[in-house]
């Protein structure tokens, strides 16, 4: 089971940081957002992942290219720097990062068709590299599996600036994204796709996966959605960076699963 994360955009709304960074690296605690998406789906047993890059990709191709040394003990013998030996291991063994340049220019729709050739199976997950979340990545797969429909989404029950949905039971009728007013069930990422989902994609810069895609999914009465009531949160903006960073240092961090 392979987990594709989003992390191209430019952050326009935290600017203050993402003028250095790409907003997947931006800290809480002392670990990017990204490190902590990434533990809690490996906390459930998927530690395949793909990102879609973007914006500053290098980034974050340099932090995990380095990410044993930064992570443990090590010596190196000085004349002889191909003799270096990490001492201790980390908790991330096993991790497959599978690390895609898919435009700087590109909406989420293009990036994930860019990442196509990249996916093995036939069922997948998706999710955003800004969003936190406590929910129960198993039960939300075994959901998608026993509907039986093209695509899952998982709805949080906010009144939000993101994309509205609109259910009837479990199946979605309407998924309209930033809506002027929202209330009731708002898209919280956290996406479980068949591979037929790319049909519904292309390649092109503005291809969105919300507007438009989405849409037509919906159209063909092939969206549900997981209904999530626990904890989930967006790091959207510096006021929603330091809540976050202050529930970590509180150890109130209720996405921490591991």
């Amino acid at each position: 089971m392979q987990v594709v994360i989003l992390c191209g955009g430019l952050g326009t709304r935290l600017r203050e940081e993402t003028e250095f960074r790409p907003k997947p690296m931006v800290n809480i605690g002392h670990r990017p957002i990204l490190w902590h998406i990434m533990k809690t789906y490996a906390q459930y047993g998927f530690k395949d992942f793909v990102l879609a890059l973007g914006y500053k990709g290098d980034m974050i191709k340099d932090y995990f290219y380095h990410y044993e040394l930064s992570s443990a003990a090590v010596s190196v013998k000085l004349g002889h720097p191909l003799e270096l030996t990490i001492h201790e291991c980390h908790d991330e063994v096993g991790w497959n990062v599978t690390m895609v340049d898919t435009g700087e220019k590109a909406l989420k729709g293009a990036r994930l068709k860019r990442v196509e050739k990249y996916i093995e199976g036939d069922t997948f997950m998706v999710t955003y590299g800004d969003c936190i979340a406590d929910v129960h990545l198993k039960a939300l797969l075994e959901f998608h599996r026993n509907h039986g429909k093209l695509a899952t989404v998982t709805g949080i029950n906010s009144v939000s600036r993101f994309g509205e949905l609109k259910a009837k039971g479990d199946r979605v009728e309407c998924f309209t994204e930033k809506p002027v007013v929202s209330s009731g069930l708002i898209n919280g990422g956290f996406f479980v796709f068949n591979k037929k989902i790319f049909r519904y994609l292309s390649d092109h810069d503005d291809c969105d996966l919300e507007i438009d895609s989405m849409e037509k999914v919906v159209e063909d009465g092939q969206l549900m959605v997981y209904r999530h009531e626990g904890f989930w949160a967006c790091m959207d903006t510096a006021r929603e960076m330091d809540c976050l960073n202050e529930l970590w240092r509180g150890n109130k961090a209720k996405w921490k699963i591991w």
